[in-house]
């Protein structure tokens, strides 16, 4: 039986000193059938281990309804036949710029300010939870013969809290659940934070970007013993819609790393290999140096400025960070497995069809409710969409400013059926006064919930009410769309479409709604790439305009579209989705929701898996929530590797 022990001063392997050359990779944003390419892309760079988060949200969006926990095995299993050790970190919280931090709707929506904290009915859910997922992890421990040698308890908990009887607790049960590899807590260098969110018995880890020396410097104030470690080495930085990208020099963050090497420590590069946020799991922060000021979504791509981009692909930060690895290996680094090969293109797919948001929400959408007050998306059960609420303004009575108080976090709104301006959190009024008596429609949209900070939890739509002038307008209908509701194909098809050339007539209507429209895929023999066959480079793609075509599938726990036919098109490891002109919403390749695509930028092109499409015939959805394009989006091989795009420079 194989023995992994914090030692004095290192960790140990059946006694013999071992240094925990890791990176983070989130099962959960990437496609299933490219984790072994990714994790080959890890070995190659010159590291031994592999950690990812767990998000409870997508395995449990609904209580008791519990998706997929395998998933996780799945990734350890791979992890094990790729020659890595692993760390998993389960939660409950986990932050990872996902939605809600990984806690779901239900929990936060329940518990408000008790999450994260001692109060037993919190403490029993997850207590449930951590019963259904832990004994993926529990067979896969290295003392079984899995991977796993490392589990964290709570996550970055001083940056939130002092609950120590919480956190001795949660320590407790995952002991209680056959967690028997150290457990550790991760937190930033700094006092208050190690002190509120480290465990006694526990490995305290820090995270940070540079420093190491400063850093390990105020850790041993508090952990005199046991190995140096920083669990997130942040070698880049996440993108917020709307802002400036954040990059960070190559050479910098190799210097980095260097020095956290130099110090003795073991390393989590975060991220080594960052994915994308499919699905609409991509969650937001607030502003200022509280985090509890303005809002601020994030985007799509999970690229995170990583060695490894977001196609698969080597990047310069890559191949400085295998020089500095390369110095640290027990001998020769593996070769780098083959790049992965774009869709050659461009493919332009025309969107014959159109439905009304007005008619999906007839057929997706959840039964209307009314109460006094507009009901938050968490009393509407509504995790990831949008909600429509009715409210009418009575009359006679003259014109007075209309908005919404404690709006999250954007509104399309109609008086009359006729568009009056779009809301925001900063701007709740409308810019023309209404009069009564008037009917007014709000189609609210979350545009991911908060992970990190003080309003982590806070509820979506509208949250306070909406005014006419001073008045409260009561009697509020409410009506979900549910962004799963897209994973049931046979729904979608039940959506009635027609020529696209009806949005065109159907006035503000026409603006938004369900688009859809086909396109082609066939393989080519000239080169190799990274999941195909050998000698298949790249595609050939002619649009297309005819309706459903039977390619709808389901994005599940694992990222995997569950399409009819052959997934794969040898040859196309990957592709790019574009959509110039048109505003915000939602795009899906096959049924696979590839996310959110919004002109606000600073991301262009959504990508799209490799083994979503397949040859022949495939299907794309486009969801415009604000002001469509022309009825065309633009297929091809994907943003260009090391892009060279002007950013804030992260030191």
């Amino acid at each position: 039986m194989t023995d992994f022990t914090v030692g004095d001063d290192c960790f140990r392997l059946d006694g013999k000193p071992v240094r925990l050359l890791s990176g983070a990779l989130h099962y959960f944003r990437v496609h299933e059938a490219q984790w072994e390419h990714r994790l080959a892309m890890l070995a190659a760079m010159g590291l031994n281990c592999v950690e990812t988060y767990v998000p409870w949200n997508l395995h449990e969006p609904r209580e008791g309804e519990v998706r997929d926990v395998g998933a996780l095995g799945r990734f350890l299993d791979a992890v094990e036949r790729a020659g890595l050790w692993a760390i998993v970190r389960p939660g409950p919280y986990i932050c990872a710029e996902w939605e809600n931090g990984g806690l779901p709707v239900w929990v936060t929506g329940r518990f408000g300010r008790r999450v994260r904290t001692r109060d037993a009915a919190y403490r029993a859910v997850v207590e449930r939870w951590f019963r259904e997922l832990l004994p993926q992890v529990v067979r896969r421990q290295v003392s079984r013969g899995g991977p796993v040698v490392l589990v964290q308890a709570e996550n970055e908990y001083g940056s939130y809290g002092s609950d120590a009887v919480y956190l001795e607790w949660l320590a407790g049960l995952l002991r209680q659940c056959g967690v028997t590899v150290p457990l550790f807590t991760s937190d930033g260098p700094e006092d208050h934070m190690l002190t509120g969110g480290s465990v006694p018995g526990l490995l305290a880890t820090a995270n940070f970007g540079s420093g190491a020396r400063e850093g390990f410097k105020v850790l041993r104030r508090h952990q005199p013993g046991g190995p140096l470690m920083c669990m997130e080495f942040w070698c880049g930085w996440f993108d917020h819609w709307g802002a400036e990208p954040v990059r960070r020099d190559p050479e910098q963050a190799a210097g980095a790393l260097r020095e956290i090497l130099e110090c003795g420590a073991s390393v989590n590069v975060y991220m080594a290999h960052g994915g994308t946020n499919f699905g609409g799991w991509a969650g937001a922060n607030r502003s200022g140096p509280h985090q509890d000021e303005s809002f601020q979504p994030t985007v799509t791509s999970y690229d995170y400025d990583a060695p490894v981009d977001e196609y698969g692909r080597a990047t310069e930060k890559f191949r400085l960070f295998r020089e500095v690895l390369e110095a640290y290996a027990e001998g020769p680094l593996p070769a780098l497995p083959p790049e992965p090969v774009g869709l050659a293109g461009p493919v332009r797919v025309e969107l014959a069809e159109w439905a009304s948001l007005g008619d999906v929400l007839e057929v997706l959408g959840d039964p209307e409710t009314e109460s006094g007050v507009p009901a938050t998306f968490e009393e509407l059960g509504v995790d990831r969409g949008l909600v429509r609420y009715r409210v009418a303004v009575p009359g006679p009575r003259q014109a007075y400013p209309l908005g919404a108080s404690g709006l999250r976090d954007r509104a399309v709104v109609s008086v009359d059926g006729v568009r009056a301006g779009v809301l925001t959190e900063e701007s709740g009024t409308l810019p023309e006064p209404v009069a009564g008596p008037a009917e007014v429609e709000l189609w609210v949209e979350s545009l991911g919930r908060v992970n990190y900070g003080p309003r982590l939890g806070e509820p979506k739509g509208v949250t306070g009410g909406v005014l006419h002038e001073r008045q409260y307008l009561h009697g509020v209908r409410a009506r979900g769309l549910r962004l799963d509701a897209f994973d049931d194909a046979g729904a979608v098809a039940a959506v009635p479409f027609g020529p696209v050339a009806g949005a065109a007539g159907a006035g503000d209507a026409g603006r938004t709604g369900l688009f859809r429209g086909t396109f082609t895929v066939e393989g080519t023999a000239s080169a190799s790439g990274a999941s195909g066959d050998p000698g298949a480079s790249g595609a050939s793609g002619a649009s297309g305009a005819s309706g459903a075509s039977g390619a709808s599938g389901a994005f599940d726990a694992s990222g995997a579209s569950t399409a009819s036919g052959t997934p794969g098109v040898p040859g196309v490891d990957h592709a790019g989705v574009e959509l110039p002109g048109w505003t915000r919403g939602f795009v899906w390749v096959n049924g696979f929701c590839l996310g959110r695509y919004w002109s606000a930028g600073p991301q262009r092109t959504l990508y799209v898996p490799g083994p979503v499409l397949r040859g022949g015939v495939n299907e794309v959805w486009v969801l415009e929530l604000e002001d469509a394009g022309e009825p065309r989006v633009e297929l091809g091989p994907g943003a260009p590797a090391d892009t060279d795009a002007p950013g804030v420079v992260q030191r």
